[in-house]
C-alpha cells in the first residue's frame, strides 16, 4: 500500500469527500468567500478539526489540475487508519502479548513518522493517535517512517483517556514517559503494554497520565533536560522489547 496525498477540488465532491468520512489533512478555501456551500465545507472542517487555510485565487489556480476549483481544494491523505482492534488482532495473530504505542498531542510530523518507524522495529503491534490537537498521517509523515506506515497500523481516537480505559478491561497495562517518574530499569515493563509518550513541549497531559498505572523516566547525564519526543519512545520501546527477551 503506497501513500500518495491526492488533491479534491470544487465544492460538491469536497463536500462529498468530508460526508463520506475521507481523511483530509488540509483544506485550502478562497479568502473572503462566504456563499452557501463554502459556509457548509467551513463547517464540515471544523467538525471534522482539519486545518484549514484561506488562499488568494492565484495560489488555488497554482494548485489546481483541473482548473475547475471554484474556490475550494481539500488535500487528503490516501493512507487509511486502522481501529484499535486491528492493533489487539494483529498482536494476536503474531501469538504476542500486545504492545501499543499511544501518542498525547504530538505535533510534529517528523517527531510522528519517526515514533511510527521506532514502533515497527520495536516490534509494536501499533500506534494509537488522539484525532485533535495533534498530527495526522500528512506526507512528511509518511516519508519520515521510512515505508513504516505500510506496516504498522495507526488508529485515530476520539478520546485518549477512555482509549485507555477500554484497554485495561482487555488486560493491558500503560507506562508514561515522564522526568519525575521511576527509572524505567526498576519497572516491570514485561507483559500486555501500553507506552504513552506526551507533546514535545508539555509531556503527557495531567488525566492521560493519572490514567497510567505506571510513570518511567529514562535515566539522563547531560546538561539539556529533556530528550526529543521520537528519541523518549525509542529509548522506551527499547527497553519494553530488552524485557520481553529476557
Amino acid at each position: 500500500m503506497g501513500y500518495q496525498e491526492f488533491t479534491i477540488e470544487g465544492r460538491n465532491a469536497v463536500i462529498e469527500a468530508f460526508r463520506s468520512g475521507k481523511t483530509i489533512d488540509k483544506l485550502y478555501v478562497l479568502d473572503g468567500c462566504q456563499d452557501g456551500p463554502i459556509m457548509t465545507i467551513k463547517r464540515e472542517a471544523k467538525k471534522a478539526n482539519v486545518l484549514l487555510k484561506f488562499v488568494t485565487k492565484e495560489r488555488l489556480d497554482q494548485m489546481s489540475e483541473t482548473g475547475k476549483h471554484q474556490g475550494v481544494i481539500a488535500v487528503a491523505a490516501a493512507y487509511e487508519y486502522a481501529e484499535v482492534d486491528d492493533i489487539l488482532q494483529a498482536a494476536k495473530d503474531k501469538g504476542e502479548p500486545p504492545f501499543i504505542i499511544l501518542l498525547d498531542n504530538i505535533e510534529d510530523p517528523h517527531n510522528l513518522g519517526a515514533i511510527i518507524r521506532t514502533a515497527n522495529l520495536a516490534g509494536a503491534h501499533g500506534v494509537i493517535i488522539p484525532k485533535n490537537r495533534a498530527v495526522g498521517l500528512t506526507a512528511t509523515v509518511a516519508r519520515t517512517s521510512a515505508g513504516a506506515l505500510n506496516y504498522t497500523p495507526v488508529a485515530k481516537v476520539t478520546n485518549l483517556t477512555k482509549t485507555i480505559e477500554d484497554l485495561k478491561k482487555q488486560g493491558l497495562w500503560f507506562v508514561c514517559a515522564d522526568m519525575g517518574g521511576t527509572t524505567m530499569y526498576d519497572l516491570n515493563l514485561t507483559g500486555p503494554i501500553g507506552l504513552v509518550i506526551g507533546n514535545e513541549g508539555e509531556g503527557v497531559s495531567r488525566l492521560v497520565k493519572e490514567s497510567c498505572d505506571m510513570i518511567a523516566s529514562i535515566p539522563m547525564k547531560g546538561n539539556i533536560d529533556s530528550l526529543n519526543a521520537s528519541v523518549a519512545a525509542g529509548v522506551l520501546a527499547y527497553e519494553i522489547v530488552r524485557q520481553r527477551l529476557r
